[in-house]
């Protein structure tokens, strides 16, 4: 298995360390980002396989971040899996929109989420 590079962006340091913890077990390499404009700094120096954003984030949120990874050329190839409180119909199609390939509500399920992420690897290999 290719040693994959996971970002999460969020901005609840206890969500990011659980999420940090349960990725490393799986033998990911993980980066993170506590806003958007961190975030998409950490898009171009780390290069992720996949990213799991949060929509409310200080500075830029979470759909202004994604819009932004979709319409750059060098990273638009990047999966993103949102991961938010925002449960609106408008909020999850306008993400899918944008080019999410996952949506996922939190309070969510750790290992939903690891399986929804290694699927979408899976399929880019």
């Amino acid at each position: 298995m290719n040693k994959h590079t996971i970002l999460v962006c969020d901005d609840d340091p206890l969500l990011v360390e659980l999420m940090e913890f349960r990725l490393k077990a799986k033998g990911y390499d993980v980066v993170t980002a506590a806003d958007g404009e961190e975030a998409l700094k950490k898009m171009v120096s780390a290069k992720p396989s996949l990213v799991v954003l949060d929509a409310m984030m200080p500075r830029l949120d979470g759909f202004e971040v994604l819009g932004r990874i979709k319409d750059d050329a060098e990273l638009a190839d990047t999966p993103v899996i949102m991961l938010t409180a925002r449960k609106g119909e408008k909020d999850i199609v306008s993400a899918l929109e944008r080019g999410a390939e996952d949506y996922l509500v939190k309070p969510f399920i750790p290992d939903e989420l690891l399986t929804r992420l290694s699927k979408l690897l899976a399929r880019r290999q």
